[in-house]
């Protein structure tokens, strides 16, 4: 979704087009999986470094479009609200640094805005959510310029939304735009996996974020309030007015998921497809499923866009560079609050799920189970008690702290 729209109205046949493509696309995938050479290149990782812009006393500075003018990088683009900037990083192999590599190039892109920003009285500052925000902050007037902000606006209503945590403090608040989405920044892992090992990874992830959250949260306060440890998780969510009592759990556009996969990739992107309505049903142009190139992958542009307008926390993705490949965005650990910290906590997660998908379970948690915990993990960090599989036996509660010390 990182792309900007020529348009930003659309009609019928605008939708019934999309959706047909959108189809077709489920049987390109499968013939592009069983394909020789499609995802089969050297692993790789690569990140999402999201900030905000903020004088020194920690104010929003909605300059975004300016500092990147300034800073004329092209791995700098806009984010959603004019005081977020995201960040780029060049994917990199597996072996034999890549944490080094990712630490390097995060600490010299925070020194590229920071130098950008100086004419505009902006610094880059990384964290889950801006504690100095306020309500007025997270309106409309601070949208950025940007044609696909304003069409998912559009797409997703603007009925007033109920926002409300419960924490320490409760907050409530009421909002009529997806621009409250912009409390929140993110720190997104980028791994790239095999066709025959995403079933595997997929899971892995979504069990292993838990316990990595937990210690990992830096993000308790919000518009003034304490309340989550990770107060992004359930903020991101229902900032994208999903989370009314009419919308089933399942149907939802953010969250974390309603079962273990078990078909591959295939399934979640099939899931994608039947279950969710176009947001952005916007066509391309030429022959759709033809390869970009001799010999290579279709681009399969609608299928990619459709994908990029679900905010699951473990999300597939399909990319046709080079042969083609798959990997999973792991979007649920904070931005900062330091390179160092990023880095590090990538280096557990991809640690943790590349071990338990290379072994077989000793006993795998009920799924419900492990929904609860990255709630959980969000909601009381360090503190969480999380439940873990015990074998053939029943699943045991273990504090997090205790549990991440284990898993070491």
């Amino acid at each position: 979704m990182g792309r900007d729209l020529p348009q930003r109205d659309f009609t019928d046949e605008d939708r019934e087009r999309f959706g047909a493509r959108l189809r077709a696309s489920l049987g390109l995938l499968d013939g592009l999986l069983t394909s020789p050479g499609f995802g089969t290149g050297e692993p790789t990782l690569g990140a999402e470094l999201e900030m905000f812009l903020v004088t020194r006393d920690g104010v929003p500075v909605p300059r975004n479009e300016e500092v990147r003018r300034v800073a004329a990088d092209p791995r700098l683009v806009l984010e959603v609200n004019r005081y977020n900037l995201e960040a780029n990083l060049t994917p990199v192999p597996l072996r034999p640094r890549p944490f080094t590599a990712l630490h390097e190039e995060a600490e010299a892109l925070l020194e590229t805005v920071r130098r950008a920003g100086v004419p505009f009285g902006a610094e880059p500052y990384c964290a889950g959510l801006l504690p100095t925000l306020r309500p007025g902050d997270l309106t409309r007037r601070n949208m950025s310029p940007r044609g696909r902000y304003a069409v998912i606006d559009d797409a997703l209503g603007r009925a007033g939304r109920g926002l409300r945590v419960s924490g320490e403090q409760r907050l409530r608040m009421r909002s009529d735009t997806f621009c409250a989405q912009g409390a929140a920044s993110s720190w997104q892992v980028h791994l790239t996996v095999r066709p025959e090992e995403f079933t595997r990874v997929h899971n892995a992830a979504q069990l292993m974020i838990a316990p990595v959250l937990a210690v990992a949260a830096n993000s308790p306060l919000l518009l003034g309030r304490r309340a989550w440890d990770e107060s992004r998780i359930p903020w991101y969510e229902q900032a994208f007015g999903q989370h009314r009592r009419r919308v089933a759990a399942a149907d939802r556009r953010s969250g974390f998921g309603h079962g273990w996969l078990r078909g591959g990739v295939r399934e979640l992107v099939e899931e994608a497809v039947r279950r969710y309505t176009p947001l952005v049903p916007l066509c391309s142009d030429g022959d759709w499923d033809r390869p970009l190139r001799p010999g290579g992958p279709p681009a399969l542009d609608e299928l990619r866009l459709h994908l990029g307008t679900l905010w699951w926390w473990n999300r597939p993705v399909y990319d046709p560079a080079g042969d083609g490949h798959l990997r999973i965005e792991l979007r649920a650990l904070p931005s900062g609050p330091t390179p160092a910290d990023m880095v590090a906590n990538t280096a557990l997660l991809t640690g943790l799920v590349l071990d338990r998908a290379a072994r077989e379970p000793g006993g795998e948690l009920p799924f419900a189970l492990a929904r609860e915990n990255f709630y959980t993990a969000a909601r009381d960090g360090m503190a969480a008690r999380l439940w873990w599989p015990a074998g053939k036996a029943a699943p045991i509660r273990l504090a997090a702290r205790d549990l991440v010390r284990a898993l070491l």
